[in-house]
């Protein structure tokens, strides 16, 4: 049956909001596939707002691959704003795709992408929108697969009850092999209804089904243990893992969004995985191992993506894109060819040790000077020690210098507070790093016209990492720190005013440790905050602390837990984590060694360069590390 457009009655609702032409589709490489001629349809949402949602790479990849495959077919859905969500619910007009603004319901999945656990209401308020009821063992035969992915859905136990199933890691693969399980099942005629579907993907290993698994505690409100509820539902689920980068060049052809986002760029991912070893980063621990694509790859990918796009901004991303064994020819070749274009380079992400000034004015060589970005982390010798962030006060002073030396005024420090043993005098070090740094670029060049920022971020516990274990430092301590801090930087005279200060509170960081090491009893928290009106919880207008402990203190009244037991509470080695079940591919006792080398300020190489330390990824998951130098170049375009 073919699923009909919702915009005729949502188009008169539109002129009434905010931003309407978010909502309307039409963006240059979208596209919208004959519904008659599909047999396995996917609504691919990233749950926020389209600003944020639309330049995600996750699901512009998943978004084109899907959409190559015969008879499959693949549209974007994102979160609407709470003054669009209110003229639905009188209006009646469901969850809709912005591609041919069909109803969500109708697909036959809802693949989900979650970078941050502040998005988890926002799913709700879809699931409600489209018709889908909340509670996956309530949804019908017409009722689509609700599918997580994306760094969050490493532990997903918190939003279990409102999931069908959930896949760890890489997407490509898995999102084809799940397409051809639901094209298999349902030309068969769809035996055994649902039930039937899920048992098939949760066979294949590499599918979480959470229904599967059943969780027993202890009196004291620890977990006992989770175990398989049925026959051939695997004990653990393992992550994916793309081995070959080359081999999926994607996005080919980037969405241009019709409305402003936060990244008006065409990015182009130069590798995956880190192994730096930062004790706090998620994303580097569960990424691993790094994968390089090759210069030629990328010089292809810049080409195709800047000729289909018109984007002027090319940014080369990974958690690292400074460690790529090649960057200096990948910069050096890309900012010859498009030398005297408008077409410029950027780089996210960079280390201070792995910078240096011959890169940034290449990257600089066709477009303007912004400010220079890097993350020390920690503001004393001593606690980049403990988060294994090997950046010393002189590589920083060096790097520093030299960028003010060769034209750069504006410099962005990153920094985290509420770290494993940190004290007072590890944040107040922030500011006399910072102090340096003016001192260093007034010296190189005897002018005052310089200027450093300290970004402060809360530190959250993350599943999957050596800190996993570690007590959350209490959102009245951070604040403390971070006033100490503010007072240390605004009080000095001579450098005050060249010093800018931005920093999160303490309180969000409390809601987003809950909810990346909660369990299942969380759900109850998580739906009682969407029931009170929560929405955008990653947004600081929409973010309410008082709601989200209210309503935790009602959800977990039954229970032998409260928010203080997930979030400040340490964890001894033998507890069982809510995600142990689901594998990053991590040794349990290499990241326990790890914490407690954290704690006795013991610094860890990286495995790229040096010899293998045992992490357990490569042997359990079959890959290996996959670093240049190819020895290839970049050569010239050819001018048609």
């Amino acid at each position: 049956m073919t699923a009909e457009s919702l915009f005729p009655r949502l188009e008169p609702l539109l002129p009434l909001v905010q931003k309407p032409i978010q909502y309307v589709g039409g963006e240059l490489n979208s596209t919208v596939r004959e519904w008659d001629g599909t047999d396995v349809r996917w609504a691919l949402m990233y749950p926020d707002a389209y600003e944020v949602g639309l330049p995600n790479q996750g699901v512009q990849i998943l978004y084109e691959i899907l959409n190559e495959l015969p008879r499959t077919l693949a549209e974007r859905t994102y979160a609407v704003w709470p003054d669009l969500e209110a003229l639905m619910r009188e209006h009646g007009v469901p969850q809709f795709t912005v591609d041919a603004h069909r109803p969500v319901r109708a697909f036959d999945v809802l693949g989900v992408s979650f970078s941050t656990e502040l998005g988890y209401t926002n799913l709700l308020t879809a699931l409600d929108l489209a018709g889908i009821p909340l509670d996956a063992v309530a949804r019908g035969e017409d009722d689509p697969i609700v599918l997580a992915g994306g760094h969050a859905a490493f532990n997903p136990e918190p939003i279990a009850d409102f999931l069908d199933a959930a896949v760890l890691g890489d997407g490509e693969q898995i999102a084809i092999a799940i397409s051809e399980v639901i094209r298999e099942w349902k030309g068969e005629g769809s035996p055994g209804g649902r039930d039937e579907l899920l048992m098939r993907l949760a066979a294949t290993g590499g599918v979480y089904v959470p229904k599967f698994y059943d969780v027993e505690y202890h009196p004291d409100g620890r977990i006992a243990r989770v175990a398989p509820n049925r026959p051939g539902v695997p004990w653990r689920v393992a992550k994916h893992t793309v081995m070959d980068l080359d081999e999926w060049p994607y996005p080919k052809k980037p969405l241009v969004p019709l409305a402003e986002t936060v990244h008006e760029r065409f990015s182009v991912e130069i590798f995956r995985g880190c192994t730096r070893g930062c004790r706090f980063c998620q994303a580097g621990m569960i990424t691993r191992p790094v994968r390089e694509r090759s210069i030629t790859t990328i010089g292809d990918m810049v080409e195709a993506g800047v000729r289909e796009s018109g984007f002027n901004e090319v940014g080369l991303l990974s958690l690292s894109s400074a460690d790529h064994s090649e960057i200096a020819e990948v910069t050096k070749g890309l900012a010859d060819r498009y030398e005297g274009t408008n077409t410029s380079l950027s780089l996210p992400s960079t280390r201070v040790d792995a910078f240096n000034i011959d890169l940034a004015n290449e990257l600089s060589r066709n477009g303007r000077r912004s400010g220079l970005t890097f993350a020390p982390e920690g503001g004393s010798e001593r606690m980049r020690k403990v988060i294994n962030k090997m950046v010393s006060e002189e590589d920083l002073i060096r790097t520093v210098t030299a960028a003010y030396g060769q034209g750069w005024r504006q410099v962005k420090l990153y920094f985290m507070c509420g770290l494993p043993t940190e004290t007072d005098e590890d944040v107040l070090g922030i500011a006399d790093l910072a102090k340096k740094v003016i001192k260093a670029g007034r010296e190189a060049t005897g002018s005052r016209d310089v200027r450093c920022t300290v970004s402060i971020g809360g530190f959250v516990p993350k599943p999957h990492t050596p800190f996993q274990w570690a007590a959350q430092c209490d959102h009245e301590t951070v604040d403390a720190r971070l006033a100490k801090l503010r007072h240390a930087l605004r009080s000095d005279k001579e450098f005050g005013k060249a010093i800018g200060y931005r920093y999160h509170d303490g309180k969000p960081s409390i809601v987003e440790g809950l909810l990346s090491r909660g369990d299942r009893r969380v759900g109850a928290v998580i739906r009682a905050v969407w029931a009170d009106g929560g929405r955008f919880d990653g947004w600081s207008e929409h973010f309410s602390y008082d709601r989200w402990m209210s309503c935790a203190e009602q959800a977990l009244a039954d229970h032998p837990v409260d928010v203080d037991w997930y979030t400040v509470r340490e964890r001894d080695e033998v507890e069982v984590l809510p995600w142990d079940h689901l594998d990053a591919g991590l040794d349990r006792e290499w990241l326990w060694q790890d914490w407690r080398d954290a704690t006795s300020e013991t610094e860890v190489e990286d495995c790229r360069w040096t010899p293998c330390y045992d992490c357990g990824v490569c042997p359990t998951m079959g890959t290996e590390i996959q670093i240049g130098p190819t020895g290839r170049k970049l050569l010239p375009l050819t001018v048609v």
